[in-house]
């Protein structure tokens, strides 16, 4: 009777956590505009792993002084140096292609297709899992959440 008591006692505990204390906010930061290397450690001595584009999007996941570890789109972990990397909210199309409507509804008119891999200027998450986007060009207009990575 003992055991019952106490699996029940954790799965009331387990219950009663807030949401915001189990899954704390993701943070998102973009390489600014110049190409940025990743390394296997928080050090220029460590190896380097990978050059990103600039505006490429990466997400935090350990911050320190000068070093930041994150990971990609692709779910590789790596570190970069802070100052590489800007506040501006950047995504990265990873579907084949990705169409940019006028509003977010499915049968709204396209703006223009993206193809994997180019990267949008974040503008406003909005609801229903569209997110209101900007090409480089300065075009802009809404693309489903699911076909970009970085939001």
């Amino acid at each position: 009777m003992a055991v019952y008591r106490t699996i029940a006692c954790w799965v009331f505990l387990c219950c009663a956590v807030p949401a915001s204390w189990a899954a704390p906010a993701v943070e998102f930061r973009s390489v600014g505009e110049d190409a940025a290397v990743l390394y296997d450690a928080p050090s220029k001595a460590a190896k380097p792993i990978f050059i990103v584009a600039r505006y490429y999007p990466l997400e935090v996941i350990v911050s320190l002084e000068a070093w930041v570890k994150v990971r990609d789109h692709t779910g590789a972990l790596s570190w970069i140096e802070r100052r590489a990397l800007s506040a501006r909210r950047m995504l990265v199309v990873t579907a084949p292609s990705a169409e940019v409507r006028q509003r977010p509804e499915d049968l709204a008119p396209i703006v223009f297709g993206a193809a994997q891999n180019v990267a949008l200027e974040l503008q406003e998450v909005v609801p229903g899992g569209w997110l209101r986007v900007r090409h480089a060009d300065g075009t802009g207009g809404y693309v489903r959440a699911a076909k970009v990575w970085g939001d």
